[in-house]
């Protein structure tokens, strides 16, 4: 490990002060969520602010760590981090600690500390590195192959903690993929999928049948499709009708029943008004409260720490998951829009940085931090507001939790290390 003492570099000004405000922002809105404002006990290290306030002091003291570290060492050691990741996820199914049903979780000293969230760090890295290589060639299907492996070995040993929302976000650096030059049908593809899984659970296996058979005849009757095209077309509809067949096994066969049931109240498959009601009191408590802290908040909201639901406790995990719904009461659409705008600006500047950077490596990391933050916080929002189904997703940097902070701390400033690399070059 070599320390660089070069002074001539430059830092970006407009992501560091985002980050700065989105880390400052969210523990004052932990404060309100948890407790309320009391100055009194603002160090008290049993409560969630207390807690959050030691790692906010951990990130900063990290933060002069990675800047201090040479910007190389990030893409020389690529493959070692991910190894050394990998096995911190091996080790949870010897030494880790269940919370909430996932295996998720080493507990040290008191302190929980969780891997799939550096996890997601290291694959960025070690997937940037295998693209960046001069023997690698994407657009060949033996090299996306092995890409596609450096994203699912990570996916599957989480989803075996039973943890999908933290393995869902490791999809998210196929967007890394996909600028490095991968075809875009892999992309249709995948959508293609995403709109038959639904429409089998919306609609059943043999509606999914005959809509797709629908659409494909009005296709071979207005392009006229010839005979080998239609065999490639017979093709096609047998693969629907598998996809369609092994959602509906999986539904029924594969899926816990919470699973189930907030996938079944995002499509509006229950029917039965009191089944709902007992949904709505059970698996979807949270949801409702929140939708509902969100309303309450109006245009301008009901200020910092007079949130009356916040207060109230009403939303179990308003701190950590549901933490926007605080964000939403207390602050209003105009504050909560503002958060959101702050979202998508960091997230475009980290493209428009990796844009700028002559690195391979540089490029595909960059992207592959803005693509994991993306996947948070719109899966985060919009389960929050009941546009997606209920995945333990948390908010970036705003969120409660030491690891998540210290991960995203890490890719943010890992990548602005590497990216003030370009200026020495100059």
């Amino acid at each position: 490990m070599s320390f660089n003492r070069t002074k001539n570099f430059q830092f970006d000004r407009p992501t560091i002060l985002i980050y700065l405000f989105l880390v400052i922002f969210g523990f004052f809105n932990i404060l309100s969520a948890s407790k309320g404002l009391d100055f009194n006990t603002i160090f008290d290290i049993s409560k969630p602010y207390g807690k959050q306030l030691i790692f906010v002091g951990l990130s900063f003291v990290l933060i002069l760590f990675i800047l201090l570290i040479d910007a190389k060492f990030y893409e020389r050691f690529a493959s070692i981090i991910y190894l050394s990741s990998l096995l911190s996820l091996l080790g949870l199914f010897i030494f880790g600690k269940k919370v909430n049903g996932a295996i998720s979780w080493y507990e040290i000293g008191g302190v929980t500390i969780q891997p799939a969230e550096f996890a997601k760090f290291a694959t960025s890295l070690a997937l940037a590195k295998y693209v960046s290589d001069l023997q690698t060639n994407i657009k060949e299907f033996r090299h996306q192959f092995y890409a596609i492996i450096i994203l699912l070995i990570p996916l599957l040993l989480i989803l075996m903690q039973n943890d999908a929302g933290s393995g869902i976000v490791f999809l998210a650096l196929i967007f890394v993929l996909l600028r490095e030059g991968i075809q875009q049908k892999y992309i249709i593809v995948g959508f293609s999928l995403l709109i038959i899984i639904i429409s089998t659970l919306k609609f059943s296996v043999l509606n999914t049948f005959l809509i797709s058979a629908a659409c494909l005849a009005i296709y071979q009757f207005f392009f006229k499709v010839k005979k080998r095209k239609f065999i490639s077309t017979l093709l096609i509809l047998f693969a629907v009708t598998s996809a369609s067949l092994g959602t509906d096994w999986c539904f029924n066969n594969m899926l816990q029943k919470h699973q189930k049931d907030r996938i079944g109240l995002w499509l509006r498959l229950e029917k039965d008004p009191i089944k709902l009601k007992a949904m709505k009191r059970g698996i979807s408590y949270n949801l409702n409260e929140s939708e509902k802290a969100i309303s309450s908040g109006g245009f301008l909201g009901k200020g910092f720490n007079e949130g009356t639901r916040t207060k109230g406790k009403f939303v179990p995990a308003q701190h950590t998951d549901y933490i926007f719904s605080t964000i939403a009461e207390e602050w209003g659409f105009l504050g909560s829009s503002f958060i959101v705008i702050l979202f998508v600006l960091l997230i475009c500047r980290i493209i428009f940085l990796a844009e700028q950077n002559i690195s391979h490596f540089n490029r595909s990391f960059g992207y592959g931090v803005a693509s994991i933050i993306f996947i948070h916080f719109f899966i985060n929002i919009g389960m929050v507001m009941g546009l997606i189904p209920t995945v333990g997703i948390p908010l970036p940097l705003i969120s409660y939790g030491g690891s998540g902070l210290l991960a995203f701390t890490t890719l943010i400033f890992v990548f602005l290390k590497l990216d003030s690399d370009r200026f020495k070059i100059r």
